[in-house]
């Protein structure tokens, strides 16, 4: 499929039917979603994939509507950090210096400029930033997953607080912004036979 017939392919999976999706599907995936668009690069996130069946079903209790996280192959939680300090800025300034063969010296300017924006956010705004980057990645996941014909939904009804303790989050530096469910649609899901309804054209596009 080209991107396009993907888009319109893919819908939010309301029930999957267990199958299990192959390894090298999962870690093409995975991959879109390592080389998403970063403001600065950062990342500020990580994913955190469940595919264990038994601690999948650990975690129906943290979620409002359980039938996706019954079903499906595999879950991946996108955790956002809450704080970025001197320590993850140094780490990232020393793994572009070893990608690129670059010195210090050379990427100074660049370092001020992200240590002025780190400066200036509150702690508010900084955690704020850092979901708005992981949503990026969310949707570099979905369309990567539709690619590979794969079916996904996207999952924001979660007790956070539930989810988070059994998945062990450090809650002083990260926190879960969003869950995307992978696996096979169900023969019994109605919503996959359902006409995709959006804006028309000249409603969503104004072009000036």
């Amino acid at each position: 499929m080209n991107y396009l017939e993907a888009l319109n392919w893919r819908y939010s999976v309301k029930r999957f039917n267990g199958q299990k999706i192959s390894s090298e599907k999962l870690n093409n995936i995975l991959e879109a979603g390592r080389l998403s668009v970063s403001s600065q690069g950062l990342q500020p996130y990580h994913l955190l994939v469940v595919e264990n069946d038994e601690t999948i079903q650990k975690l129906i209790p943290a979620f409002y509507n359980p039938s996706q996280i019954s079903t499906c192959s595999h879950l991946i939680a996108l955790v956002s950090k809450t704080n970025i300090n001197k320590e993850y800025v140094d780490n990232y300034f020393n793994h572009i210096i070893n990608e690129r063969g670059v010195t210090l010296e050379q990427l100074v300017a660049f370092r001020n400029n992200i240590n002025s924006q780190l400066e200036n956010q509150t702690s508010q705004e900084m955690e704020s930033w850092s979901e708005k980057q992981s949503y990026i990645v969310l949707g570099s996941l979905i369309m990567a997953s539709a690619q590979e014909n794969i079916d996904s939904c996207p999952m924001e009804g979660f007790k956070s607080d539930i989810l988070e303790d059994l998945l062990k989050i450090d809650r002083d530096t990260e926190k879960i912004t969003v869950v995307l469910t992978l696996g096979y649609r169900a023969e019994d899901d109605n919503f996959q036979n359902f006409k995709k309804v959006r804006k028309p054209a000249d409603k969503f596009i104004k072009f000036l």
